[in-house]
């Protein structure tokens, strides 16, 4: 399950969950709203239960914007302890899966 969040929640988020995905877009992003289905059947997986699963307004939130340091849209990032840990400008699944696993295994 995804949940839509802001700054102050990410900053909370990040000192009370152990493992983050999260997910950055703008509105008016077209390959973003096409990736949001594909983004939220992954976080359905029951693999990934332990996981959080984030989604958040790029335009909106500039602390976050900058935790991660958006280059592009859609922006993935993983968060492990507070820590950012890997970060990617794609909307393929493939590789959101693969991001997944090494947030898993740290």
């Amino acid at each position: 399950m995804v949940h839509k969040t802001n700054d102050s929640g990410l900053q909370d988020y990040l000192k009370n969950q152990p493992k983050i995905v999260i997910k950055f877009y703008a509105n008016w992003c077209g390959v973003c709203r096409l990736f949001a289905s594909k983004f939220n059947k992954v976080s359905n997986k029951s693999s990934y239960e332990d996981l959080l699963f984030l989604e958040i307004n790029a335009e909106e939130n500039p602390w976050a914007r900058s935790f991660v340091s958006i280059s592009n849209l859609p922006f993935l990032a993983t968060v492990s302890n507070g820590q950012l840990i890997e970060t990617s400008s794609t909307s393929k699944v493939e590789y959101l899966e693969n991001m997944i696993e090494r947030l898993k295994n740290k």
